[in-house]
């Protein structure tokens, strides 16, 4: 189990695939609204020039000394929808991320978002 004590350490790690293959930088963690568990994490990729940040889910992360590794492919999450790097991820494109990895999206009873970054 991942605890949200630890996640603000994680920051500029590495974000490694399931077969070691680096994607990118951590950038943020997103929590999961009525849980307050980690459910997606936010890794910076592309070129030094023209960064963005690409959606992954946390679900079967391990962390090791200096990386988190994810279980999706990298090229399943660079094509991932995005949002730039000094973006806030809108709340009408939430849904879209989940689908995106055949997640089911569960927003709040009175429509809260179901991701919130830490």
């Amino acid at each position: 189990m991942i605890h949200v004590g630890d996640i603000r350490e994680w920051r500029g790690y590495d974000v490694i695939d399931r077969d070691g293959h680096k994607i990118g930088m951590l950038e943020a963690i997103y929590v999961d609204t009525s849980t307050d568990d980690p459910a997606m994490a936010t890794v910076q990729t592309g070129l030094p020039t023209r960064h963005r940040l690409v959606f992954v889910p946390l679900d079967g992360a391990t962390i090791g000394p200096g990386y988190v590794k994810v279980a999706h492919a990298k090229g399943l999450v660079k094509e991932c929808p995005s949002i730039g790097t000094d973006d806030v991820l809108p709340a009408e494109e939430e849904e879209a991320i989940f689908k995106y990895y055949g997640l089911t999206y569960q927003p709040g009873t009175g429509g809260e978002r179901q991701l919130a970054r830490r």
